[in-house]
């Protein structure tokens, strides 16, 4: 149950009165993160592993967090998850180290302190020495892994530790629908980083909601001489987007339609170097290769015309490789998604065109957490990437990191720093361009609160597409 035992809501400490205003204290305080430790964490679908580390019945992988552990292993029968502790005396039966892995197949599930073993199915197969104990004991029912719930979808398996939540796709809602319409099942991941950030996880969160940020943090995205409007929050382009326009303006007055064109080529470029999976690098050689012939002369014009040939060429040449790419003109239109899509309450996932790339944030404390990030790409058949099957882990500014994170990671440490300062009082909110972060916020008041789960999900689902987005109004 989320409600507090006398059916009443519970008080949220340094709750989201304004929401343009979010208290500094909910980034450090010690009350409110064991608020989340107790009322956030166990009702909420986390993405515990991507499915391509688990291909083969029997193999199994350890996922970890806020002192929970869970079993995620693919069986004769499906994709199962159990709470990784053997009922005799709570030891894991698997791991316990947090990134473990294994193939359970032939031997089962083997505690390793007094021997008990389990089924990749989580029944109890032997208890050695079983005459030692009594009958009441060793009911078969009783010494059983005790399940957890787990869902797949988008090429991830996601856990809930709550039995009675709402369902992953009642949580996350249509957007859901929108990733697999792109294919998402099918994409592998080339590559997977982690770090240990000396921040709060909501601060490492919000780095990535809104784009506002971009033109100082990336200055290289974001170049006024590229001939592009690179500044889409400025006073100069909110004018020239206006309704007192006939058309939307892209590029800058003077530029040529090649000329605008060569500047976003430039952009993907740096965001292939700066992201990797974001913007893949066959992507951007297709991107390359596209005729600008026959064109309209406006670059205003042109500019969109050449997304769509780029589109069509990048479904068309990777389909015709034998990878699993969706036809991008179709998806586009019929199932859009954002540059940054966000799933409550830790993965981002940042599309562009076939591939992603890819982020989850655990916390690790109040003011430090576990920031992960994939590139994800899809192949042909038998020319699959390498499965990573652990992180490669590295110091936050190690200069290994591809730049965008790394200048991201930068501000990060910084701004907990920062939100400690005498006299910062609140994050101090735009209504129209980081709606996102006042929204989530929110919801972690609503779980912390015990709003009933339905509204919760509810809720959730008005974070898809939410992206630089506004305030929404809830239910609580």
């Amino acid at each position: 149950m989320l409600k507090s035992a006398d059916g009443a809501l519970r008080a949220v400490p340094f709750p989201v009165d304004d929401p343009e205003r979010i208290a500094a204290q909910r980034y450090y305080d010690a009350e409110f993160y064991q608020a989340e430790l107790d009322h956030v964490w166990p009702h909420t679908w986390q993405m515990a592993t991507r499915l391509e580390r688990i291909p083969e019945v029997g193999d199994w992988v350890e996922y970890q967090n806020v002192g929970q552990s869970v079993v995620i292993v693919r069986s004769e029968t499906g994709v199962k998850a159990f709470h990784n502790a053997c009922r005799h005396r709570g030891v894991p039966i698997a791991g316990g180290k947090g990134n473990d892995h294994g193939n359970c197949k032939a031997a089962g599930f083997v505690c390793p302190f007094h021997g008990w073993r389990y089924s990749m199915d989580g029944e109890n197969s032997l208890v050695y020495g079983q005459h030692l104990f009594s009958e009441r004991q060793l009911d078969p029912a009783d010494i059983s892994l005790i399940p957890c719930r787990v869902e797949t979808a988008i090429g991830c398996a996601f856990i809930n530790l709550d039995d009675d939540a709402p369902s992953l796709r009642d949580s996350i809602g249509p957007l859901l629908d929108r990733l697999e319409a792109h294919n998402m099942a099918d994409l592998r991941a080339e590559w997977w980083f982690g770090t240990v950030l000396p921040a709060n996880w909501k601060i490492a969160m919000e780095a990535f909601m809104e784009g506002y940020h971009v033109h100082t943090t990336h200055p290289q995205l974001g170049r006024a001489d590229a001939g592009l409007f690179s500044d889409p929050y400025g006073d100069a382009v909110t004018l020239a987007g206006s309704a007192e326009n006939k058309k939307r303006k892209f590029a800058l007055p003077g530029t040529t339609a090649a000329q605008a064109i060569a500047s976003s080529i430039r952009h993907m470029e740096l965001l292939s170097e700066g992201m990797a999976g974001m913007v893949h690098a066959k992507e951007v050689e297709i991107m390359k290769q596209v005729s600008l012939d026959g064109l309209p002369e406006d670059p205003d014009l042109a500019l969109p015309a050449w997304y769509g040939r780029v589109a069509m060429e990048i479904s068309q040449q990777l389909s015709a490789r034998g990878e699993p790419v969706p036809d991008l003109i179709k998806v586009m239109q019929s199932d859009p998604i954002n540059v940054v899509e966000f799933l409550f309450p830790h993965f981002f996932l940042l599309p562009m065109f076939t591939s992603f790339s890819s982020y989850r944030i655990r916390p690790l404390g109040p003011e430090s957490c576990l920031f992960e990030l994939w590139s994800l790409t899809m192949a042909a058949p038998g020319e699959e990437p390498e499965v990573p099957m652990e992180p490669t882990m590295l110091p936050f500014d190690s200069p290994e990191f591809p730049p965008i994170p790394r200048q991201d990671y930068s501000n990060i440490p910084i701004n907990q720093v920062g939100v400690h300062a005498k006299g910062f009082e609140f994050m101090r909110l735009s209504h129209k361009v980081e709606g996102m972060v006042s929204n989530y916020q929110r919801l972690i008041d609503g779980y912390i609160a015990g709003v009933p789960a339905e509204r919760l999900a509810r809720a959730s689902q008005q974070l898809g597409g939410n992206f630089d987005g506004v305030i929404k109004e809830f239910e609580f």
